[in-house]
């Protein structure tokens, strides 16, 4: 039996296997069933078929019992000339020159390099068969040795037979002039052979000590013994320190390693696949990861320094930043979902960029590239992104993140366990940017607490937005064209190469599809929600209640969806923003935004989270309140923005993390009005304390556009908005609680007169009459 590589196998019993690392041993073949039964030494028989085991891609015969191969090259790299001694190697040129001469009847091996007294006639080979010279160079040298036996047994040519020289000339076709070598030459230099007992001993601490405090070799000497005598008795023969340690370190390696790291790297082998997965185009494998930015900033509430976190998205072939984000809290489902969005979407020019920053890349002007998007585009990669690794945090690992790789056509994929190797760029690339940018920067906190300096908070002078231009501009202007060495791709490896040449480069080799997603692509990527569309309130979704014009046609309906949503609606919501849902028509399937029953028609709303919705709901519990409309949430809801506080006071009273949490909402909120398509149909009156001027400008690499103006927001103003809120809501309420508005009071001018003694008695007529007996008087006259 042969495979494709025509390597000849050997099923006889006693013949080893090696599958998928393991080793069998063949036990038993029935060439006529096709069957063969292997056992091994930790396992039972195993019967599997011929054609299964030849074509099994981990099974290789063992070089240990293989029958063509030399004994010296069984479990060992192939013998060669250069393992032998100077000795040994004329001993086989001298051997070589006796099997040439015996094969072809010159010591040379060729007729035309024949010495004078050659062919000889007992090996003349127009004369003689080769079994002729190979009888003739055997007599000849048994007769050598007779006459100068310490020349003969020097050589070793005393003991050469017929069958020696048969064997020679096979390992001299098979191997060169080394298959003429003895293997005792080149025998195994182990010291000593291990007894199966001892080797199965030797697993057995072997698997212990893994789970144990590191132990020296006395320790594991004294352990294998131990396992041995106990379970084979004491007549098992064990070999001594010396060996048991080399041994040791032949199979199992070194262990200088401490014992964290070697049970870590035990959990690797266990989850190695051997597989590996070559990326050679843009897009394939984009890797997602978050940090805390090395450098403090200013919040653009109160201005004080806060630390933010980093979310980069790098495409591992070119190395190019394609997204990244800045959030004073930590990831959510959602930021990620934003993040992917933004690697689809082109970067748009900024104000203070240069024309060297804008797109340039060969294959597609940068015109046809404005035309889609409707603004000038960075030079910076944007695509569909086909694998997204991660690491194992919570955030990415939700149903929302399943629904989101849905709707982008890509695979999210958490790195393996403990394999750093599968998100090593993007780790990279943050010890990158440290070293170039941040600790360049004030308020830059250093690698760990001993590198800080004396007070980075009181060194920070670039605020959240500030520094998100700052990252923005670094990455199209310095990281895009920056060399990457080390990194070049495997077609030119010793090239100059930056992440803008190798984008360039691949659009040449593959092409580029220039597939933009619509602006309905947010709505899609907002967590969804299943409910009922009940007859007058609405939708109801995290204790709040949402209606608005889109869901009359559907009041009281039921919606017709099978499965594990029967007849309900989808309702899409950014948790950023409670104050809107976002339904999606049936029919149309056009998206409609849902108010908050709970927002006044008119005024400012100071914005809030779901974390301040829950309080307002525990606040509401503890006074033994029941509300049963929205609008009695409101004032509760204020106050525990306000504090209850006078507004020249809060920035005093308030406690450090209270002011960061104000910080981060408007932040939300105003990353979520900034992510929203510009031309969605939402009332923004009662929105201005998150998007109207004052605002907040969203840190975002895809929210630049050239209209974004960046005004911060000062906590007087915010205090002032909500003081406004609390004064037309109450306002509000009195209005409501009237069934008619009173009619307003007389003028002090109007009362002086009705009561004046010298005030002129009104007319009887009206102009409107004075002009009718005008008008009469003229048509009556001549």
């Amino acid at each position: 039996m042969t495979t494709a590589t025509a390597l000849m196998w050997d099923l006889s019993p006693g013949i080893e296997l090696i599958i998928d690392g393991a080793e069998w041993r063949v036990q038993s073949c029935l060439p006529h069933l096709g069957r063969v039964t292997l056992i091994s030494d930790e396992g039972g028989p195993w019967m599997v078929s011929i054609s299964e085991l030849i074509h099994r891609p981990g099974c290789r015969p063992s070089t240990r019992t293989r029958v063509d191969l030399p004994a010296a090259s069984r479990g060992r790299q192939p013998k060669a000339m250069e393992d032998l001694t100077e000795d040994q190697r004329r001993n086989v040129m001298r051997r070589l020159d006796h099997l040439r001469e015996a094969e072809t009847g010159f010591r040379s091996g060729d007729p035309l390099a024949a010495l004078a007294h050659e062919p000889l006639p007992q090996y003349d080979p127009l004369t003689t068969t080769l079994t002729d010279r190979r009888q003739a160079k055997a007599t000849e040298l048994r007769n050598a040795a007779v006459e100068d036996p310490e020349v003969a047994r020097e050589y070793a040519l005393h003991r050469v037979s017929f069958r020696t020289l048969v064997r020679w000339a096979q390992g001299w076709r098979r191997c060169g002039p080394v298959g003429l070598a003895d293997d005792r030459w080149l025998r195994e230099a182990t010291g000593r052979r291990i007894s199966p007992e001892v080797r199965e001993a030797l697993f057995a601490v072997y698997a212990e000590t893994g789970r144990r405090s590191k132990l020296s070799a006395k320790d594991r000497e004294a352990l294998i013994r131990q396992y041995a005598q106990e379970v084979y008795g004491t007549d098992v023969e064990v070999p001594g320190y010396d060996t048991l340690k080399r041994v040791w370190r032949e199979w199992f390696g070194s262990t200088g390693a401490r014992q964290r790291y070697a049970r870590s790297a035990a959990q690797v082998q266990r989850y190695a696949t051997g597989r590996y997965v070559v990326v050679h185009r843009p897009g394939q494998v984009v890797a997602l990861d978050t940090t805390e930015l090395p450098a403090k900033v200013l919040e653009n509430v109160f201005g004080e320094p806060v630390s933010v976190y980093l979310t980069l998205a790098l495409d591992v072939y070119t190395r190019s930043i394609v997204a990244f984000r800045l959030s004073l809290v930590s990831d959510a489902s959602i930021d990620v979902a934003m993040v992917l969005r933004d690697v689809m979407m082109p970067l748009p020019m900024r104000p203070d960029w240069g024309e060297d920053m804008e797109w340039a890349y060969p294959g597609i002007p940068s015109m046809v590239v404005a035309d889609f998007v409707k603004h000038r585009v960075a030079g910076l990669p944007f695509f569909a992104p086909e694998t997204v690794t991660t690491d194992h945090g919570s955030v990415y690992r939700n149903h929302h993140l399943v629904e989101v790789q849905r709707v982008i056509k890509a695979n999210i994929k958490p790195s393996r366990v403990l394999r750093p190797q599968d998100k090593q760029a993007v780790e990279r690339v943050f010890g990158s940017s440290r070293s170039l940018l941040f600790a360049k920067l004030l308020g830059y906190q250093g690698v760990d607490t001993a590198d800080r300096g004396e007070d980075p908070e009181a060194d920070a002078c670039l605020t959240v937005t500030q520094m998100e231009h700052v990252i923005a501009t670094w990455i199209v202007k310095i990281w895009q064209n920056r060399r990457l060495g080390s990194h070049a791709p495997s077609w030119d490896p010793r090239g100059d190469h930056s992440p803008n040449s190798l984008f360039a480069a691949s659009m040449q080799q593959g092409g580029f599809a220039l597939h933009i997603p619509s602006p309905e692509l947010y709505y899609q990527l907002l967590k969804p929600h299943r409910v009922t569309i009940h007859g007058k309130r609405g939708v109801k979704i995290r204790n709040l209640w949402y209606d608005g014009e889109a869901l009359e046609p559907y009041r009281g309906e039921l919606s017709g969806r099978g499965g594990t949503a029967k007849n309900l609606y989808v309702v899409h919501r950014d948790p950023r923003d409670p104050c809107f849902v976002f339904f999606q028509d049936p029919l149309t399937h056009d998206w409609h935004p849902l108010r908050w029953k709970g927002l006044p028609a008119e005024g400012d709303v100071p914005a809030f989270s779901e974390a301040r919705v829950r309080e307002a709901m525990r606040e509401l519990r503890r006074r033994g309140l029941a509300p049963k409309k929205d609008t009695e949430l409101l004032p509760v809801l204020l106050e525990l923005i306000g504090k209850n506080i006078p507004v020249d006071q809060w920035p005093t009273q308030l406690l450090k993390k209270e002011r960061t949490e104000h910080a981060r909402e408007v932040a939300q909120v105003a990353a979520a009005a900034a992510d929203r398509p510009k031309d969605a149909t939402i009332e923004m009156s009662a929105r201005k304390a998150a998007v109207a001027p004052p605002a907040v400008e969203v840190p975002t690499a895809r929210a630049g556009s050239q209209d974004a103006q960046v005004v911060p927001l000062r906590w007087p103003e915010r205090a002032q908005q909500n003081e406004d809120a609390v004064i037309r809501e109450r306002q509000r309420r009195r209005e409501a609680s009237v069934i008619e508005p009173p009619a307003a009071p007389q003028a002090l001018s109007e009362r002086l007169r009705a009561s004046s003694l010298l005030a002129l008695p009104d007319d009887d007529f009206d102009d409107k009459d004075t002009d009718a007996s005008v008008a009469t008087s003229e048509e009556a006259s001549p």
